[in-house]
């Protein structure tokens, strides 16, 4: 967790002897863990730095940071790509919505994130479980250590209950008897609120900032709250169909964005590029690191497989490729404003020249960020117009893997330049080091804004939108596309003329900025707006991808997935499915 020279199991070689006893009996295994043999504060210090471990300790089959497939492919921001519908088609399943079994026979997407976030959980609990018992004159930690944990249980646990909603709530109290039989049918508020209360437990206990890079600080509890209870603010029923919004949760989330203290960065493309990890937009961030002294560093390979492919530079697997409807979505009118009812009426950048890339059509203006987000023929892929002696970095119609099925467009925020010294290629696979950001400012800020306008206050959410198109606004600074500055238009609002309008103006906001980085779905389905979007999308999206030609959003069960069949076998019933499977 860029603690370079911390080993994460360096405790584990406290525990590797046990004295011999001339009764064998008295034998203590080499290995075995037990609070007496663990409970100092050196080795509590290494039990923490391994939960930190666990919330990223994903891959390219159980993500657990970057929700490219679960909140970007199953959306309308993203296709899923690779080399046709069946290559690793369970995302195919995903994307066309027709998962309908609770167990699809492998262990891969779904079900390995549930077991990766479950096993990110038991890191905590036992963490904690070992520290409770250490007094606190041993260990002046004690209690800030004990905060970060449960943030992390809490994180943990809100991720699983966005991807599959009713989940069990683990903590370190229980014996794994009892843990066997905790049920994952709690009220939904109640779940929420056992959330909540871990992160309150953070928020009341934590530094506003801590020393080392990475840790969890009230900043990040209060951002993380802030979220959690605009969630909670749309209630939902049984069949995932919003029937209320809490106004005085929305109060709560004014009053947790108002408590962060963060910034924006001065150019939206810092987000995304190594060497500006951990600034001030980001307030909650999975840690990784290279040169570490390991075979491939602690780099992440969530992303691996979505590389440009058609090129030496890279290597393998083009898929989460930009959808037209995404491309379509940054067009401006004259006033540099999105046309939010219009935008998709007709497609940008769908026609190819001979040489394989694209000229803007006469007229088009659109949003700079569509070049911090999308790949496109003929401009500078990730600021670069040539990248050493690695080669061309214009992005090319040959990038493509399959642009029969999912069209040209690639996908540019997860990206880092074939030089960057974050950069490890394994076999075919691409990881970096770069960090994967949780929550970062301007989620802050759109929560808030958000909160402001259901409570029917969106005169006071205009500045705050208007901040995030400001910053756009002056991103252009980094080689984007050739000529691109030529069609760069983007205005800020006069005014909010209805809660409606304001509304549709956030929405939309939202989706520009958080393009392709994983929000977009959970948004759809908080909003109760899933079914609606989608269906629309895809009955549009039909006409151009074949491959979409069956899709169909079925409301009350595709907002979530299903709980791995297995889990529910191995509590002997005691968990119950979601609605639809």
């Amino acid at each position: 967790m860029k603690y370079n020279r911390l080993l994460i199991f360096g405790m584990m070689a406290l525990l590797a002897f046990a004295s011999c006893s001339d009764d064998f009996l008295e034998y203590e295994p080499e290995g075995v863990l037990s609070n007496e043999n663990v409970a100092t504060a050196e080795n509590a210090e290494s039990l923490v730095v391994a939960a930190y471990a666990g919330i990223a300790n994903d891959d390219m089959i159980g993500p657990l940071t970057h929700m490219w497939v679960y909140g970007s492919v199953r959306s309308d921001d993203a296709y899923k790509g690779g080399g046709g519908r069946g290559d690793v088609d369970i995302v195919d399943k995903y994307e066309q919505y027709n998962l309908t079994e609770a167990d699809n026979g492998t262990d891969w997407m779904g079900p390995r994130t549930w077991t990766n976030y479950y096993a990110a959980i038991s890191r905590a609990n036992f963490a904690l479980s070992v520290i409770n018992e250490i007094p606190d004159a041993e260990y002046p930690e004690k209690t800030v250590r004990q905060a970060e944990l449960r943030f992390l249980r809490a994180h943990s646990h809100f991720i699983l209950k966005t991807l599959f909603k009713k989940i069990p709530y683990i903590t370190e109290d229980l014996t794994s008897e009892e843990i066997g039989k905790v049920s994952n049918d709690l009220p939904n508020d109640e779940l929420w609120n056992k959330i909540a209360d871990d992160f309150l437990y953070a928020y009341d206990n934590l530094p506003q900032t801590q020393d080392q890079p990475g840790r969890a600080d009230k900043n990040a509890a209060a951002a993380y709250l802030a979220k959690l209870r605009l969630y909670q603010a749309y209630e939902q029923n049984e069949t995932h169909q919003v029937v209320n919004i809490n106004t005085a949760r929305l109060e709560e989330v004014i009053d947790y964005a108002d408590d962060v203290t963060a910034s924006l960065e001065a150019d939206y493309g810092n987000n995304f590029l190594d060497g500006f990890d951990n600034g001030p937009e980001s307030i909650w961030a999975a840690q990784f690191s290279i040169n570490d002294g390991t075979i491939v560093s602690r780099v992440s390979f969530v992303t691996g497989l979505n590389s440009p492919h058609g090129t030496g530079l890279y290597g393998c697997c083009g898929f989460h490729l930009a959808s037209q409807n995404m491309v379509n979505a940054f067009k401006t009118d004259a006033n540099g404003l999105p046309l939010l009812d219009t935008f998709n009426n007709e497609d940008i950048f769908d026609t190819l020249a001979e040489d394989g890339t694209v000229v803007p059509e006469a007229g088009l203006t659109v949003d700079p960020r569509i070049d911090h987000t999308v790949g496109i023929p003929g401009r500078p892929f990730k600021y670069r117009n040539t990248v050493n002696e690695a080669g061309d970095m214009i992005y090319n119609f040959s990038w493509a893997r399959d642009p029969g099925v999912y069209g040209y467009f690639g996908n540019m925020k997860e990206q880092q330049a074939p030089d960057c010294s974050c950069y490890v290629k394994e076999g075919p696979f691409i990881g970096t080091s770069k960090n994967v950001d949780f929550i970062r400012y301007a989620d802050v800020l759109l929560f808030k804004a958000e909160a402001l306008i259901q409570l029917d206050r969106w005169d006071e959410a205009l500045p705050i939108i208007n901040q995030i198109r400001t910053r756009a606004a002056a991103s252009t600074s980094r080689p984007l596309a050739a000529g691109a500055t030529d069609i760069y238009n983007i205005g800020t609002y006069d005014s909010f003329p209805s809660k409606e309008f304001a509304l549709k103006a956030l929405k939309f906001e939202r989706r520009l900025e958080f393009g392709m980085e994983g929000p977009r779905f959970f948004d759809l389905v908080r909003w109760g707006e899933a079914a609606e979007v989608l269906n629309a999308y895809l009955a549009e999206e039909k006409t151009k991808r074949d491959f979409l030609t069956n899709a169909q959003f079925t409301a009350g069960r595709d907002e979530y997935y299903p709980i791995p069949q297995r889990e529910i076998d191995f509590t002997g019933g005691v968990y119950v499915q979601n609605p639809g499977y």
